[in-house]
């Protein structure tokens, strides 16, 4: 059988791309162990506001951990609880949030802080606020008609 030459080209071109991107994902994902973020921790989202640590959301500290404190939210129609939190400059904290009813975003303006919040799973996110100010958190996935007022905000106080 006859090939033309170009054909060969876009042939081996094709190949080579195809080993090289099944090579870094091998790589990514055997060698350096990394996995996909979310559904790690799962949650019954029918009993979220009796299950720790979404009984009582808020700001708290913790003990013997990586970070300073655990921000707990929980996402429900068109509401954030709690709709407003102070956190302490400089403090390194991990955010943790669910949703009780539909899938929710939890994207803090200004920061790389953004989330998707599912029913029954549990997304975490660790950062530091280095910087003083308020912050927006939207809801960044259409959840229903009174999504656009759907916020909470996030005070970073010295």
């Amino acid at each position: 059988m006859h090939m033309h030459k170009f054909e060969k080209i876009w042939l081996t071109f094709g190949i080579g791309c195809l080993v090289v991107f099944l090579s870094v994902v091998g790589v990514s994902a055997f060698y350096l162990g990394n996995k996909p973020a979310s559904c790690l921790t799962t949650i019954n989202s029918e009993k979220v506001d009796q299950t720790k640590p979404f009984d009582k959301p808020g700001l708290h500290k913790a003990e013997g951990k990586e970070w300073d404190y655990e921000l707990v939210f929980v996402a429900s129609t068109f509401s954030y609880n709690p709709a407003q939190v102070k956190v302490p400059l400089g403090a390194k904290v991990k955010v943790i949030a669910t949703t009780k009813d539909v899938i929710h975003g939890f994207e803090m303006a200004g920061t790389n802080i953004n989330m998707m919040l599912e029913p029954g799973y549990v997304s975490e996110y660790t950062t530091t606020f280095d910087k003083a100010g308020e912050y927006l958190v939207v809801c960044n996935e259409y959840c229903g008609t009174g999504h656009h007022l759907m916020s909470a905000k996030i005070e970073v106080v010295k």
